[in-house]
């Protein structure tokens, strides 16, 4: 993956979810890139850990670390970050949407969602609204959006996006994560013309601690994790894709589709209805309290 390598020198790059697993990961690369990388976290102690231990791998030629506190689970945190981003920053190249809560017992955010579609759609959503006359500016600009091949077992149930008639944390979490391609593709639409693109991913099994929530009995766990470094990918090997969205020339211009293991993935028809899309849309802009 060292293809696009001077392409990130100097960017400044926003990712989500920065402080573990393939948030982490995307960071080390790009800060071995010479990339300027906000760090965009909920908690500051486990952000600042996580960004020694980054900036003890880079190496001598590395780029910067800035850490930036963001709550997806606050519209509040959401609006704050992005104030604070407009005021500070002249420009940003890049932003990865990567940050995922996974299958959660039922809570809901402060604004009253359901955490999974909170976090991993709704803020997004209005973090990347809330960055986009900034992201156009900066042009050519591109817009990552980690999702995940569990989509396909999602449903967008209009009737009820809360959860509030039945809730299945796994149902959930799949019907967020093809949330975020529907975003994907209602976003490329209006992106046209302007220099940004946006593409999403699925970066398959990684071993990370977003199964915080998935039970595993005690005497099956020694032979879960044995299975998990045999079959799973590393969280380096999972921020592959992420890292040549980034930075290759091959996704120059290249708007709307989805990958896996850096090639275009097919998505199943359900990914692909503009109208859900638009809909999808339309509905999320009220949700999160944008007025267009």
């Amino acid at each position: 993956m060292d293809e696009g390598v001077d392409m990130l020198r100097g960017k400044t790059i926003i990712v989500t979810g920065a402080n573990s697993g393939i948030g982490k990961a995307t960071v080390a690369e790009l800060l071995r890139r010479q990339s300027r990388v906000i760090m965009a976290c909920r908690d500051r102690e486990r952000a600042e850990k996580a960004a020694l231990e980054i900036q003890q791998e880079a190496g001598p030629e590395q780029g910067e670390l800035v850490i930036k506190l963001l709550d997806l689970a606050s519209l509040k945190s959401v609006r704050i970050f992005c104030e604070e981003i407009i005021k500070e920053e002249s420009r940003i190249d890049i932003l990865v949407n990567n940050a995922g809560i996974y299958q959660c017992p039922y809570t809901k955010s402060e604004d009253g969602f359901e955490m999974q579609f909170a976090v991993n759609h709704l803020g997004h959503f209005l973090l990347t609204n809330l960055l986009l006359d900034l992201l156009k500016r900066s042009a050519p600009s591109r817009i990552i959006v980690v999702s995940s091949k569990l989509y396909k077992y999602g449903e967008i149930n209009f009737d009820d996006l809360n959860s509030e008639q039945s809730y299945d944390k796994a149902f959930a979490y799949a019907r967020s994560k093809l949330a975020n391609l529907l975003f994907t593709l209602e976003l490329s639409h209006q992106l046209k013309e302007t220099g940004v693109t946006v593409n999403a991913l699925t970066p398959g099994i990684v071993r990370t601690n977003l199964g915080r929530h998935v039970h595993i009995p005690l005497l099956v766990k020694p032979l879960f994790n044995l299975a998990s470094r045999a079959f799973f990918k590393s969280p380096e090997e999972g921020a592959q894709t992420s890292i040549y969205l980034a930075c290759s020339p091959d996704v120059e211009g290249v708007q709307g589709k989805c990958f896996a293991n850096c090639h275009e993935e097919q998505l199943l028809a359900k990914a692909t209805d503009e109208e859900v899309a638009k809909k999808l849309w339309d509905i999320s802009e009220v949700m999160v309290g944008i007025t267009t």
